[in-house]
């Protein structure tokens, strides 16, 4: 669905709850103009709309009012309750220290306030076996686009197995974190593509496979449908030990080089040329995330190339043969109701001045009010040419 059809929708939602709520009962303009959305939308008939501008007219000449407000009503209430929207909003203001090992460049400091992330989306139930989803995202500066429509259908009651198709962040990585801060596995692995994934599904275990055309191909290859992932899942349901919970994964991708962190850096590599590597590089994860009493937390991560990238196809790599890869560990407590705080410490091997080679740190976060929260976070990190960074960054972020 295009944004343009989103809005329309939401327009027409809120045409008809005005319409309902009205005390006249003759055909308006209003009311003629949401049936013409309505049908153009193939929400309703044409027949369907035909009877209803008769039995509207009829409805305002007898004063029979509660046909009309069935009819009309039941059509968004229809799909109120298959339509359930989220959204995130998340203000940021940082301070980071830059310190140049190399005396001859001088260090730098910089601050800023910006509006970070806003996410907006919605879960659809279509049918029984069909759900959709659609999230529209804004992060960093860049345009707010689509960043996920997926078509599920699944087997529900009958057979636990279950088809993903569309544009999705594909299974390989789960990148916990109680960070604002992304952690060093998800800007090295998080993999956004339009892709179709399936597998089996239950309480306790997701087995999934898949497949999608990634930007990055092999030198002289054809565009092709040529990258394949498949993952396992494992999540130790509620209540089977009491206060304590546990999810561990195992994941691949046929081509680590199309994750958006490494993407980026190879396109930049390849300047005005064709962004292509040698040989497609498997990737690998693996990841643990236990919790105690509800209060008490504990995630590792480990994900990385399995091979090496040839020199100079990476911007970051000094025109050195590559295989990068990072892994981290994340402790958080619920010291209170409303206060969390967590403490990390990360790695990275042949990431250049792309990620550090180790950085740790800590934060603080605070329920402020209901779905409303505050963050304060420091990080400290030392890269692969010994160039130091110090950055403090403190959020505020709803989330409904």
């Amino acid at each position: 669905m295009r944004k343009q059809n989103f809005i329309v929708i939401g327009i027409t939602l809120f045409l008809a709850l005005f319409v309902i709520n009205s005390n006249a009962f003759a055909i308006s303009e209003e009311t003629e103009q949401l049936l013409k959305i309505l049908e153009k939308k193939n929400i309703i008939t044409d027949q369907e709309a035909a009877d209803m501008r008769q039995e509207m007219e009829s409805s305002s000449q007898t004063g029979d009012k509660d046909a009309y407000e069935t009819k009309l009503a039941g059509l968004p209430g229809k799909w109120a309750d298959k339509i359930h929207p989220s959204a995130c909003i998340e203000v940021e203001a940082f301070y980071q220290d830059y310190n140049f090992h190399d005396p001859s460049v001088r260090d730098t400091d910089t601050s800023d306030l910006v509006l970070a992330i806003v996410e907006i989306g919605f879960d659809v139930d279509i049918a029984k076996h069909v759900k959709a989803s659609l999230f529209f995202l804004y992060e960093d500066n860049t345009p707010f686009d689509v960043d996920q429509g997926i078509i599920t259908i699944d087997g529900a009651d009958v057979v636990p197995l279950y088809v993903d198709l569309g544009k999705m962040y594909i299974p390989f990585g789960m990148f916990e974190s109680h960070f604002i801060r992304d952690p060093l596995t998800l800007e090295l692995g998080e993999t956004n593509e339009s892709a179709a994934v399936g597998g089996f599904r239950n309480d306790w275990l997701v087995l999934s496979v898949g497949a999608f055309n990634g930007d990055i191909d092999e030198t002289g290859d054809e565009n092709h449908i040529d990258n394949y992932l498949a993952s396992a899942c494992f999540t130790l349901p509620k209540k089977t030990v009491p206060d304590f919970n546990l999810t561990a994964g195992v994941s691949g991708i046929s081509n680590i080089a199309d994750s958006n962190g490494l993407q980026e850096a190879i396109e930049e590599a390849a300047g005005e040329e064709e962004a292509t590597v040698k040989n497609h590089i498997e990737g690998f994860n693996t990841f643990l995330i236990v919790s105690f009493l509800d209060r008490f937390f504990f995630n590792a991560e480990y994900l990385g190339a399995i091979d090496d990238f040839e020199a100079g196809e990476l911007s970051f790599d000094g025109g050195k043969s590559y295989r990068p890869e990072a892994w981290t560990i994340e402790l958080a407590c619920d010291v209170a109701d409303s206060l969390n705080l967590a403490a990390c410490y990360e790695e990275s091997n042949d990431c250049g001045d792309f990620l550090p080679e180790k950085q740790f740190g800590g934060v603080v976060s605070y329920d402020l009010f209901e779905n409303t929260s505050v963050a304060l976070e420091y990080l400290y990190g030392k890269f692969e040419n010994k160039d130091t960074r110090h950055l403090m960054t403190t959020m505020l972020a709803i989330e409904f």
